[in-house]
């Protein structure tokens, strides 16, 4: 039985280059660059999530679902942006979007980046390096049987 549903998926786009970013909106590129974030989309939670959890991994700290709402509304508050999206439901839907494409890790209902590297590295060692050969590959599998 052939499925239609895909087994991974990726989108990455690209955009001019991070002059004179805050650090939010670094992150928001970095969730629109990763398909992530949609442009032109006004609920944009998960920059703040992962702001949090990226400021969380560098003091090597994962943090509960509960820890990860109270910053998302905090960060929220500092940039002057409406508190919307931020239902524990909501949360976690964002947290399952970012284990899905393996920047975060949950273990015993904590979350932190994986392996609590850098976004950087998780990009290189996660995306570039395993995630995207293989979608590739599968692509190059689907154009040669057209050939036959």
């Amino acid at each position: 039985m052939v499925r239609d549903s895909p087994l991974s998926e990726i989108t990455l786009r690209k955009y001019e280059r991070p002059y004179q970013l805050d650090k939010r909106e670094l992150v928001k590129k970095i969730c629109l660059s990763l398909g992530l974030l949609q442009p032109g989309d006004s609920r944009d939670v998960v920059v703040d999530i992962l702001l949090i959890l990226q400021d969380s991994s560098r003091q090597k700290k994962a943090i509960s679902s509960e820890e990860i709402k109270a910053g998302v509304e905090e960060t929220r508050k500092k940039y002057n942006l409406e508190i919307k999206g931020i239902a524990d439901s909501n949360i976690r839907r964002q947290l399952k979007r970012l284990r899905d494409v393996m920047l975060v890790e949950k273990k015993n209902n904590f979350y932190n980046l994986a392996e609590f590297e850098t976004l950087e590295k998780i990009f290189e060692n996660k995306i570039e390096k395993f995630l995207v050969p293989q979608t590739i590959e599968r692509i190059r599998e689907y154009l040669a049987e057209l050939e036959k």
